[in-house]
């Protein structure tokens, strides 16, 4: 994004929402689709309408807190509000941004599982990390040289990927006769409750880009209508495109075909009616969508950690490195999203984010529940369902995934654990001598 687009009042209603369904639409869809299937089986479609619609709930808080306090300051704002400068308040918009980082590190594994499907070339498993590593560097280095020709970029890829994604789905549709081959074989693929959960979670990640918005409230004309209206249409939109591909993807192939080609379900699907050539432009849709999509991204998470940090929510410390804190954090982003690359697939990677982003979802629905409801204008049972919706969808990830990797729900909670030991600490040692007025205000 470009300078220009962080002005006040810079972005119109349809401006807003092609941001947002452009961060919204991309390599997730490319890299959930299969991981999806694999937890909800045949049913798969549905995780993401049931997504959507808890997406929804969810979106209810981000727009009354814009609504009254429109800034930029996003999901830190909302925290920092509800919380004040507490543990609680840095250690979930530190998650937050975590989440978008895990999410980085998931779209850089999709761009080298993509693109290794141009190719017959053997070790694939030891290359995707190699290609995502190198993404990851790449998308440093642009940023670093400079953001004016990100914003530009952005807006052509949001029309290329969004246009192939639905001439993808439309195609497939035809070529297979409007059938669903997911759900077709045999009654053991039926999937239990728990794992449908599960995989609604999950699809949860293909949604949650709608927070860009609400972290750009302050650029947004008109906010107080315009953002609320700017993340229905958004969220509309894509579930519209992400229906239509789970169609496609189902109508083509079989749910075990899909969950073998959990990394690449697009492209594989593509493949039964249009053959290599298909498969072809399946893969450069989706490397545009993830290169793109990282390019932006890791702006984007760099602006939020400088912020942070100017919100004294973060310790900083430049390591000798020149230039200005956003470009500190650049370098911190791109490490920690190439780590999680090189040594995690991409079923992990999904899954501590999917963790990450629902905790972080609770905590603020919980603080504007019982600090700020009445000061937004809030209905209480809309921030209950929503507090509800995240916490069954949530459980029953964490349970199914107990069962089937237990050594990613002990990273993620002691990952989580350890974010928030490091926040008590660095709030209660080092910023001890700040006054209340320094650090922020707790609204009640």
């Amino acid at each position: 994004m470009t300078p220009e687009t962080y002005e006040k009042g810079s972005l119109s209603l349809a401006g807003t929402v092609a941001m947002g369904t452009g961060v919204m639409i991309g390599a997730g869809i490319f890299a959930l689709t299969g991981q999806v299937a694999q937890f909800s089986g045949p049913a798969f479609p549905l995780a993401f309408l049931l997504a959507a619609i808890i997406s929804g709930f969810s979106a209810y808080t981000y727009i009354k807190m814009s609504d009254k306090y429109p800034s930029s300051g996003g999901i830190a704002m909302i925290l920092q509000k509800a919380y004040g400068p507490t543990t609680i308040a840095a250690a979930s918009a530190l998650l937050m941004t975590m989440s978008m980082i895990i999410n980085e590190s998931l779209v850089a594994r999709t761009f080298g599982a993509y693109s290794l499907q141009l190719f017959d070339v053997a070790q694939k498993d030891t290359l995707i990390p190699v290609l995502a590593v190198g993404l990851i560097v790449l998308a440093f280095l642009v940023n670093i040289a400079g953001n004016q020709v990100i914003g530009s970029v952005s807006k052509v890829a949001a029309v290329l990927k969004i246009g192939g994604i639905l001439f993808f789905s439309g195609a497939t549709l035809w070529a297979s006769g409007f059938s669903f081959e997911a759900a077709s074989t045999a009654a053991e693929n039926v999937t239990s409750p728990a794992g449908f959960l599960a995989g609604v979670a999950l699809a949860v990640l293909a949604f949650k880009g709608f927070t860009t918005i609400t972290n750009s409230g302050a650029e947004v004309r008109n906010p107080g209508k315009n953002v609320g209206h700017a993340i229905m249409w958004s969220l509309t939109i894509c579930l519209v495109v992400y229906m239509s591909v789970a169609f496609a993807v189902g109508s083509s192939l079989t749910l075990e075909e899909i969950v073998a080609a959990k990394d690449f379900s697009l492209a594989e699907a593509s493949r039964p009616a249009f053959g290599d050539l298909g498969v072809g432009f399946t893969v450069i849709i989706a490397i545009i969508a993830t290169a793109s999509g990282l390019l932006a991204s890791v702006f984007a998470v760099s602006r939020m950690l400088a912020m942070l940090t100017d919100m004294k929510l973060i310790p900083h410390r430049h390591f000798g490195m020149p230039g200005n804190i956003q470009k500190h954090m650049l370098v911190y982003t791109v490490v920690v999203a190439a780590t999680l690359a090189a040594f995690f697939d991409l079923g992990r990677i999904a899954s501590l984010g999917a963790i990450y982003y629902l905790v972080m979802d609770i905590i603020i629905h919980f603080g504007v529940l019982r600090h700020l409801r009445k000061s937004i204008g809030a209905r209480a049972w809309t921030l209950v369902a929503a507090i509800l919706f995240d916490m069954t969808a949530l459980g029953a990830f964490i349970f199914i995934k107990a069962m089937a990797d237990p050594a990613i729900v002990v990273i993620a909670i002691g990952s989580m654990a350890a974010i928030f030991a490091f926040e008590a600490f660095y709030l209660g040692k080092v910023r001890n001598k700040e006054t209340p007025d320094d650090a922020g205000s707790h609204v009640q």
